[in-house]
């Protein structure tokens, strides 16, 4: 059985140090400033999403717009739980959640779309899905051992977003090119 690196009167003793810190203790191991700093950014991204699905649930028309506005609808509302998820986190780490709309297009890593035609639309969310894989991988190894909590929590997201980039590409391959039009 593998030992504590450290005995046990010790890690008690440091737990009361510093108790205002919460979770953050002296086996973290990564720039709190900094994680914060970054799911903050991943906020912007979730929230900017959010908006982008559900405007797009709203604004599609069509033939074939009503299976895919309601993937639009679906992914929306996951894209919010992954909003609440990483504010959670921010506040967990002793930050405060940045839902400021005059920066979030600013601070997100995907961009706003108002695409009116339907293909458009499915295109435009698949690559905002792939800037989102692209940047949680990149952060989920920036943060190797050094925060494996908030590593997690991108992982998961990850995962979701992979599944939404999959729903996408379906969507694009069972469409119609012609579809795309308004009315």
């Amino acid at each position: 059985m593998a030992e504590f690196l450290t005995d046990i009167e010790t890690i008690r003793a440091r737990a009361r140090q510093e108790i205002e810190k919460g979770p953050v203790t002296d086996a973290y191991g990564a720039d709190v400033g900094r994680v914060i700093q970054v799911l903050n950014e991943a906020l912007a991204t979730e929230i900017v999403c959010t908006l982008r699905y559900k405007r797009h649930y709203y604004t599609a028309t069509g033939l074939y717009s009503e299976p895919v506005a309601a993937e639009f609808l679906e992914h929306a509302r996951e894209e919010q739980l992954h909003a609440d998820r990483l504010a959670q986190r921010i506040v967990q780490l002793g930050g405060e959640p940045d839902f400021n709309p005059d920066t979030l297009t600013k601070r997100s890593h995907a961009q706003y779309d108002a695409s009116a035609d339907l293909i458009e639309m499915i295109k435009e969310d698949l690559v905002a899905e792939r800037v989102a894989i692209a940047s949680y991988t990149e952060i989920a190894h920036w943060l190797g051992q050094g925060d494996p909590t908030t590593r997690r929590v991108f992982e998961d997201l990850l995962a979701q977003e992979e599944e939404h980039a999959d729903d996408l590409r379906g969507l694009l391959e069972r469409l119609p090119r012609a579809s795309g039009g308004r009315g």
